[in-house]
């Protein structure tokens, strides 16, 4: 669907539905993300997210009733959008449409505001856990650990396909088999709402008072508060998105760090599970790396349900940036800083 045709279709939904914003000029955003399309409500202050696919492979009508759980459980932190209005998926937008509140600031700048993201991170992980009867529909397994662990095996069987260097995998697998090992303990840490989704691109530092809000939550789950910190600070995570990119010092990592632990009511309770959780979830991010390198290439899907990663959803110049992205993240060095990182940190009892 063309820009134009898309706007359009936008207007008429939300006139169909009442929705806010109905009569606000439309302004189609520049494409910054694999995931969504946003459209500015002009004047409304609010945004159109309009989802190109589902990563959680679900269903239009149950991705978008998962992305509106996402927002609404958060909200109460204070550090996340306001959602406005959910538009069911129709003729008109198939996949559905999410109203939320346009946070006006700047992209984050690393080092500096690590603590406001910190914090931020900590206010969402205080957040009171619901019984687990109203969890749904938002991912709470028995096991968050075993669940990880499958999610990477999943994405791990594109490895072969990725091209490899020899030392490279041998890394990975290293890793893996650590974080196996670790799935073997019987102890666990509290379980919390995270975001599964906290690099540092989709912070935005409100103008006006310097908050660090989280825009994008569309993968929360209750699980372990040390995978947003490792998606936060790893180079992976800072490296990805061109307005935030920076590569942090181990002090960086250590501060923040810290300054999480600072604005937790349990820190002892994290003992020994930050770096094998950080392990973890570079793990999850090289070997979904993997995945979308063999998955880009394909033609997009035909229907509107589903995990979706062809290159053709999205605009060439983010896929060209995508790409360099994850030939840095599965190159050697790239593997090697993250894994000398990772020894570091161990060594140093984080």
């Amino acid at each position: 669907m063309s820009t134009e045709d898309l706007a359009e279709a936008l207007r008429r939904a939300l006139r169909d539905a009442g929705a806010p914003g109905a009569d606000a000029p439309v302004e189609m955003l520049p494409d910054a993300g694999l995931a969504h399309s946003h459209l500015r409500l002009s004047g409304s202050g609010l945004l159109a997210r309009l989802p190109k696919q589902s990563q959680m492979d679900l269903s239009a009508k149950d991705n978008i009733a998962y992305e509106a759980a996402c927002f609404e459980r958060a909200a109460a932190s204070g550090h996340t959008p306001h959602l406005h209005g959910v538009l069911s998926p129709s003729a008109l937008l198939p996949r559905g449409a999410l109203l939320v509140e346009e946070i006006v600031g700047r992209p984050a700048r690393l080092p500096g505001d690590l603590p406001s993201v910190a914090t931020a991170l900590a206010a969402i992980h205080a957040l009171p856990v619901p019984s687990p009867a109203e969890r749904a529909p938002l991912l709470d397994p028995s096991d968050p650990l075993t669940l990880l662990r499958e999610e990477i095996g999943r994405q791990a069987e594109h490895l072969d396909g990725a091209g490899l260097s020899t030392g490279t995998r041998k890394a990975v697998e290293r890793t893996r088999a650590a974080f196996a090992e670790c799935c073997e303990r019987t102890d666990r840490p509290p379980r919390r709402l995270i975001t599964f989704d906290a690099h540092p691109g989709n912070f935005v530092i409100r103008a006006g008072d310097g908050v660090a809000i989280l825009v994008d939550l569309e993968k929360a789950r209750y699980s372990y508060p040390p995978l947003d910190l490792a998606h936060a600070t790893l180079y992976t995570s800072t490296t990805w998105d061109l307005a935030s990119s920076a590569v942090l010092e181990i002090d960086d990592v250590l501060a923040f760090y810290r300054d999480w632990l600072a604005n937790t009511a349990d820190d002892a309770a994290w003992r020994g599970w930050l770096v094998p959780l950080r392990a973890a979830m570079w793990l999850w991010s090289v070997t979904w790396c993997a995945k979308w390198r063999a998955q880009s290439g394909l033609a997009s899907r035909a229907g509107v349900d589903g995990e979706d990663w062809s290159g053709e959803r999205s605009d060439p110049e983010l896929i060209a940036h995508v790409r360099d992205r994850v030939d840095d993240f599965l190159s050697p060095s790239g593997v090697e800083r993250v894994t000398d990182e990772l020894d570091r940190l161990t060594d140093l009892g984080l």
